[in-house]
């Protein structure tokens, strides 16, 4: 895989250019189930100033960029978006140091492959990009990373993907308390659980779903279901609930130092190599809040980011069982 990592402090001539070149594949996934599935621009615009009217004049701005079109536009709101599905497991290091790791199951074919350093509206942010202003995880210069997993369920329903919903947090709150009050009131379209941890090692994991209100937790571990395990088969290829006890006994039983802790990883039960049904491992990141970092992680690479000091690059890696 192509990975890629830009920087632009103001939406410019960077994201449009990365918006023509993502946009067919973005148009045709959107389209996928006819236009008429997909809300009306009114629809969505009306959606985001209700819920998340902070980011309006960017929104605003990046449909400008991307050339003012209807479907542009509505496909930018990221409101009621074609359903998706990923793998994920993410954990906090009871360390001295806030360190929150996670691991990215998902198909390589639909990803963006980039890291993106923003300071929209006077916010910097850092992370893993979807839909090229989404975030899947990232960083902010208030210390705040967040990080999102699957939530499990089948259920689908009126309300925002959740890469846009990550963005909206980075980009207004700077504690997990702030973060746990915007996700239990954005509504989300599917279920995700949502775990942000802050400068002062304060964390928690919002349990979001379309049909009830979100559950606000202080689990230290997420993988792909929720307080019970209800889509059976799904739970089962993921391996969620064995993933989901590997992760709470390293940090209760074992109590690995942070390095053993990330390197359990990079290898199974959490790291998955089921690229033939969408869910192989993508990649690990590494958050480190207080530092303002982020190391993107593959077996033998370590690319490693600061907010305050980010260097554009771009590198090829060798996914392990990715064709």
């Amino acid at each position: 895989m192509l990975w890629r990592a830009l920087s632009e402090d103001a939406p410019g001539p960077k994201w449009a250019g990365l918006f023509a070149e993502y946009w067919p594949d973005y148009h045709r996934w959107w389209l996928k189930e006819g236009d008429a599935a997909r809300p009306s621009y009114l629809e969505s615009r009306r959606a985001l100033q209700e819920h998340m009217p902070e980011i309006m004049p960017l929104y605003e701005a990046l449909c400008d960029l991307a050339g003012g079109g209807d479907q542009a536009a509505r496909f930018l709101s990221f409101y009621c978006p074609p359903p998706y599905l990923s793998g994920c497991s993410q954990a906090i290091w009871p360390g001295e140091e806030p360190v929150m790791v996670r691991n990215y199951d998902y198909d390589p074919n639909a990803f963006d492959g980039l890291i993106l350093h923003t300071g929209w509206q006077g916010r910097r942010v850092m992370g893993t990009s979807d839909g090229l202003w989404g975030m899947v995880d990232g960083v902010n210069d208030a210390g705040l990373a967040i990080s999102l997993t699957f939530g499990g369920r089948r259920v689908i329903g009126d309300g925002f993907g959740v890469p846009l919903i990550l963005r909206y947090v980075l980009q207004t709150c700077g504690t997990a308390e702030e973060a746990g009050a915007a996700l239990a009131r954005v509504p989300t379209h599917m279920s995700y659980n949502v775990t942000v941890l802050d400068a002062k090692r304060r964390y928690l994991t919002a349990m979001m779903s379309p049909d009830r209100k979100a559950l606000i937790t202080h689990a230290a571990v997420a993988t792909n279901h929720q307080e019970n395990v209800e889509w059976v088969s799904h739970a089962r290829f993921t391996a969620t609930v064995e993933r989901e006890r590997f992760l709470l006994q390293r940090l209760t039983l074992h109590h690995d130092p942070e390095d053993k802790f990330i390197a359990a990883f990079l290898r199974p039960p959490l790291y998955s190599t089921a690229f033939d049904a969408g869910f192989g491992t993508l990649y690990t990141a590494v958050y480190r809040p207080r530092l303002r970092q982020m190391d993107v992680r593959w077996p033998g690479t370590v690319w490693s980011f600061g907010l305050d000091d980010f260097q554009e690059s771009a590198r090829r890696v060798q996914i392990p069982g990715a064709a």
